[in-house]
């Protein structure tokens, strides 16, 4: 009985705990059906855990500009591409496509894959 107990106990905490993991990756709130492209200047690249950040001032055609909070994959992915904390440096320009936030708020999800500099070329060569 307290091996079944023991056992029980264990696999709640396993289903517990991968059920945290999961909520915590969900890409719910970013527009995965709709991306957009943005073109902007960094202001700030974090490498940081848990995700990475840009922080991209995008001149919008009026002549305004808006900062966008990206959001983009753990620093560990990113080194396995050649990426490191001085890869983006402010005052880069960059191109990339976005799954933007469905909030409305500028911001969304960056992917390595669709980010290049504005000339065209790619921000990190192997």
């Amino acid at each position: 009985m307290k091996r079944y107990l023991a056992a029980l106990l264990v696999s709640g905490s396993v289903f517990a705990i991968c059920g945290t993991v999961l909520a915590h990756h969900s890409f719910a709130m970013f527009d995965q059906e709709h991306p957009i492209q943005l073109t902007g200047t960094v202001k700030e690249f974090r490498f940081v855990s848990p995700h990475t950040f840009i922080l991209l001032n995008v001149h919008e055609s009026d002549g305004t500009s808006q900062l966008w909070n990206l959001e983009g994959s753990p620093p560990s992915f990113l080194a396995r591409d050649g990426w490191s904390s001085k890869t983006l440096k402010p005052g880069d320009e960059v191109q990339m496509t976005i799954d933007p936030l469905r909030s409305g708020v500028p911001g969304g999800a960056w992917n390595v894959n669709k980010a290049k500099y504005k000339n065209g070329d790619p921000i990190v060569t192997h």
